[in-house]
């Protein structure tokens, strides 16, 4: 035991210390006058940590065990918590709160349009189990399985798909989804205005629509499908702006056109149907502009008596030469400049009215121009002979039309295009016509016959043949390879024609002369050409077939062979005989049918 020896001033008594203990083993020395429940505290804290460590190793042990093989907790499937169940019981929950929508319609929206879409037609199913192999295994993380408690997954389906079958469904889709853009305009209902809205054009993201439908098609919502849209100009605003400013003031009342001497009133049913609205450049709105046939068709025969109609010069045959009969200047209306105010004119609600502004009508073909043509001797003609009476008043209507016809150096003369419709209106007559080998009739029948006068002329005239086609059955009358026909739908317009083109330098006239077994076209100008045809020999003969006549109106015939046929036209100078050109043309001939009739029943 320690002495401790007393100080200066001390009772010398002999104090005896108290020792300290020794720390247990282990442990480190207490500090010097530290508590002793100071210390119990300290290894009270670490006992209990000890504990609740130990506890929560055990917990998480036992949660791994019980939860070995089933689903991650938190997990969901499109809405639905399959969080802790074995993969066979989370696969019937999904069967049952999905497999309904495997044959439901799918409700999808592109753009501002929503339709449905067959799952089962699209070849869309669900993969079940690898839908639950995407949830995953239990994770070991301490931390995850702790935060499962509180926290879910959605880990979504997983889609076995038909490419085929899907990208058929999506293509079908686009009869409803897709439109070309549809510009703002005004539709009348008779005299009041409507507004046609704008809408932008669309058009499906097929390739987008897929990847969509595949992600969420069961998960039970409507489905957004991309879109590439195409923007319009106007506005429905500006639809409306232009039905108040223009459409409605236009229709308000009749329009007065003031002519020389007399007017024309231009009416609100034929103004509203004249009107035209585009999109204008800016602003969203509508341009208008007017129909101007439109309303020259409403106006002019109100003025035709205010104009003058000019007359071209034309050729005339007296005595056997050509003389030139006077061109007459005309005066009429020059609809462009009258109507150039008419849309200020219209937005008006009064002084509704414009002056007409007439301008002078030169003839297409002035006297002075006629004398020029250099038309002063006969250059081609030909004659063609035997036709019936009926025929033969054809034939003299289409002569009379076509004599004194002019081709300026340069034009092309149209046959049909000259007479226009060659009906019982235009004085022609029924007559007899080929048709499919046997006799017929038809109005117009031997305009073939003038045709192929005609088309001979020019060839002799040394004109550019500008289109022409013979006759299917050769006609004994006329030179094989050398002949023409001509035919026209009923209501005039053309379906054979004979074209030729003057290319000379100088102008031709025609002329016809008639006779009731004749006809003779003359082709007058400056000679500058002469023109020799050399026919070639008929090959390849081909006999007629036997054919059944019609039951009414038959007439039996022997037919006749069908075989080819050239013509070769060689042109050469008029001045040096020098050839110029020279052209073969090969035609191949029918054989016309052997016509049958047979007799009528019990006959």
């Amino acid at each position: 035991m320690p002495v401790s020896r007393p100080t200066a001033g001390e009772d010398p008594t002999v104090r005896i210390q108290p020792a300290t203990a020794p720390p247990p083993d282990g442990q480190p020395p207490a500090a010097a006058g530290e508590p002793f429940w100071k210390r119990f505290a300290t290894r009270r804290t670490g006992i209990i940590a000890a504990s609740v460590f130990g506890a929560l190793v055990l917990l998480y042990g036992l949660d791994l065990a019980l939860s070995a093989g089933e689903v991650p907790r938190g997990v969901t499937v499109v809405g639905v918590d399959v969080g802790g169940e074995s993969h066979e019981d989370a696969e019937a929950m999904l069967r049952e709160q999905l497999e309904p929508r495997l044959t439901s319609p799918i409700e999808v929206k592109a753009g501002d349009v929503s339709t449905k879409l067959d799952p089962a037609k699209a070849g869309l199913t669900i993969d079940w189990q690898a839908t639950l192999d995407k949830a995953g295994d239990q994770p070991l993380n301490p931390f995850t399985r702790l935060a499962s408690f509180f926290s879910s997954e959605e880990v979504g389906i997983t889609s076995t798909t038909d490419d085929k079958a899907l990208s058929a469904s999506v293509e079908a889709l686009r009869a409803e989804t897709d439109r070309d853009p549809v510009e703002g305009s005004i539709k009348w209902n008779g005299l009041t205005p409507g507004a046609v809205e704008p809408k932008q054009g669309q058009k499906l993201d097929a390739d987008a629509a897929k990847k969509a439908l595949v992600a969420d098609w069961a998960n039970g919502g409507a489905i957004d499908l991309p879109v590439a849209t195409t923007p319009v100009k106007t506005t429905l605003e500006g639809v409306e702006r232009a039905i108040k400013e223009i459409a409605e003031p236009a229709v308000s009342g009749p329009v007065t056109i003031r002519g020389e001497g007399k007017d024309a009133t231009l009416n609100p049913p034929d103004i509203a149907p004249a009107l035209i609205f585009t999109p204008a450049e800016s602003g969203g709105g509508l341009t208008a502009k007017l129909d101007e046939k439109k309303i020259v068709a409403a106006c002019k025969p109100q003025l035709a008596s205010t104009e003058v109609e000019g007359k071209d010069a034309q050729i005339v045959f007296s005595g056997g030469a050509p003389s030139v009969t006077p061109s007459v200047e005309g005066k009429g209306i020059d609809w462009k400049k009258s109507l150039t105010p008419l849309l200020e004119v219209l937005k008006k609600d009064e002084g509704r009215e414009l002056t007409a502004t007439y301008a002078a009508k030169p003839a297409k073909v002035t006297t002075e121009a006629a004398n020029k043509l250099g038309i002063k001797e006969v250059i081609g003609e030909f004659t063609t002979g035997g036709f019936a009476t009926d025929s033969g008043v054809n034939i003299r209507k289409v002569a009379a039309e076509v004599n004194g016809a002019i081709v300026k150096p340069g034009d092309t003369f149209s046959l049909n295009d000259f007479t226009g419709p060659r009906t019982k209106a235009q004085g022609y007559v029924e007559a007899g016509v080929i048709k499919e080998g046997s006799a017929d009739r038809a109005v117009g029948g031997g305009i073939s016959q003038f045709a192929t006068t005609l088309y001979n002329a020019s060839y002799f005239a040394a004109m550019t043949d500008a289109g022409h086609q013979e006759h299917s059955y050769y006609i004994s009358r006329y030179p094989a390879a050398r002949e023409a026909t001509v035919f026209q739908n009923p209501d005039g317009s053309s379906v054979i024609d004979l074209r030729f083109t003057n290319d000379s330098d100088t102008g031709v006239a025609i002329q016809t002369v008639w006779t009731p077994s004749s006809i003779t076209v003359r082709i007058w100008g400056t000679k500058h050409f002469e023109v020799e045809s050399i026919p070639g020999a008929r090959t390849n003969p081909t006999q007629p077939q036997e054919k059944e006549g019609p039951k009414e109106g038959c007439h039996a015939s022997a037919g006749a062979p069908g075989f080819t046929a050239t013509d070769t036209r060689v042109i050469r100078n008029a001045s040096s005989g020098a050839e110029v050109s020279r052209k073969t043309r090969t035609v191949k001939y029918n054989p016309q049918p052997k016509i049958v009739c047979k007799p009528p029943a019990g006959g």
